[in-house]
């Protein structure tokens, strides 16, 4: 068994299919496209005006058995502060000296970076795919979500890493929520007290201003969340362009008070339902397959959500919640998945469960000394 730097194209093409051959006849895994996860990966995404990785192959002869990429973010808050570097895309056969040994090669090149603490999975961010699933293996994820083997479970602890945070997503009946009366008094009082409050969906044709506000907004509402990295305005363009096609207008939901935007709601369709039939490709026949299994998805997703710090508490997460699903409704969806939501953001959780919502998926993030 060998560990290599991915250096060449060939190799760099053997990191991003890797999982193809681990999950293959596993039903609850969702291949994503390539060419996004290629694109993830390069340094056309600006994250890495930033960031820098390291990627890493295991290799039994000539056979790949295993990959991780090691990160290390200049912009991210605990890199300053606790010197922690991150491991990412970790993939891995059911060996623990494969894993090991991988484990090994990204906390090597990341000690040569000047860190004393590896952190992960993050793909690379956690304003992308993080965590390992660690309850919920039943069932496939909702987008931008991820799968995972249990057995991931055991491999980090043999190779020594222990629980940084947990992190939650709870599932919510659509109907049930957007019909129940208790909600709908709760918008009525908090309209009351907040005469000038307007939530509306957003302004796609003026989507660069509302993207602006968007920004600000999620600077200042996640700012101190565990594990928060804020995104450069390039980032938030970037992220803008991959989504833009794909964002339900009625389901992107902006708040303002005297119009000066205070919050918004950010959800999608479940896109992993149309790409569970797809197999990572999106030529002319994948796309046609998109567009017609995409009129039939029945789930949605609730990405992100802030209010400004200056406006919380005045109800205006549960109104934001309240018409996005009301809009769901319309648009005929059945069910929501909230996530992810850290273990002891209490406020959130609490608001996830007036919503309804069933904890149903639990994923974890870990860390150890390097």
């Amino acid at each position: 068994m060998d560990i290599r730097r991915v250096l060449s194209k060939q190799d760099f093409h053997r990191f991003i299919t890797f999982p193809r051959k681990l999950y293959a006849g596993n039903p609850y895994w969702v291949p994503p496209l390539e060419q996004e996860i290629r694109f993830v990966l390069s340094d056309k995404n600006p994250f890495f005006q930033h960031a820098e990785a390291a990627y890493f192959l295991a290799w039994n002869n000539q056979t790949v058995v295993g990959r991780i990429a090691a990160i290390l973010d200049s912009n991210h808050p605990l890199v300053l502060e606790k010197k922690i570097g991150f491991f990412g895309f970790f993939e891995c056969i059911h060996d623990a000296a494969v894993a090991q040994a991988l484990v090994n090669a990204a906390a090597g090149w990341l000690r040569k970076r000047d860190r004393k603490i590896m952190c992960g999975p993050m793909n690379p961010s956690t304003n992308e795919e993080c965590g390992l699933l660690l309850e919920g293996f039943d069932s496939a994820p909702m987008v931008m979500m991820t799968y995972t083997p249990s057995y991931y479970l055991d491999l980090m602890e043999a190779c020594g890493f222990v629980k940084s945070k947990d992190l939650y997503a709870y599932l919510s009946m659509i109907p049930e929520v957007s019909s129940g009366e208790r909600l709908e008094r709760l918008s009525q009082s908090v309209k009351k007290r907040l005469p000038s409050l307007v939530v509306r969906a957003a302004d796609m044709s003026h989507f660069e201003q509302e993207l602006e506000s968007i920004q600000n907004i999620y600077n200042s509402a996640w700012a101190d969340n565990w594990g928060f990295a804020p995104m450069t305005p390039d980032e938030i363009q970037c992220m803008a362009k991959r989504l833009k096609h794909l964002i339900v207008p009625d389901l992107l939901i902006m708040a303002e008070i005297d119009k000066e935007p205070v919050g918004f709601f950010m959800a999608l369709p479940d896109y992993n339902q149309v790409l569970l039939k797809l197999n990572g490709k999106l030529g002319l026949l994948g796309l046609i397959k998109f567009l017609w299994y995409s009129r039939a998805i029945s789930d949605i997703r609730v990405i992100t959500m802030g209010v400004k710090k200056e406006h919380r508490r005045k109800g205006i997460e549960g109104l934001l919640y309240l018409e996005s699903f009301k809009a769901a409704m319309r648009k005929g969806y059945q069910r929501a998945e909230m996530s992810w939501i850290l273990e002891d953001n209490l406020l959130m959780r609490k608001g996830c469960e007036l919503m309804g919502g069933r904890l149903y998926k639990k994923y974890r993030i870990y860390e150890k000394m390097i």
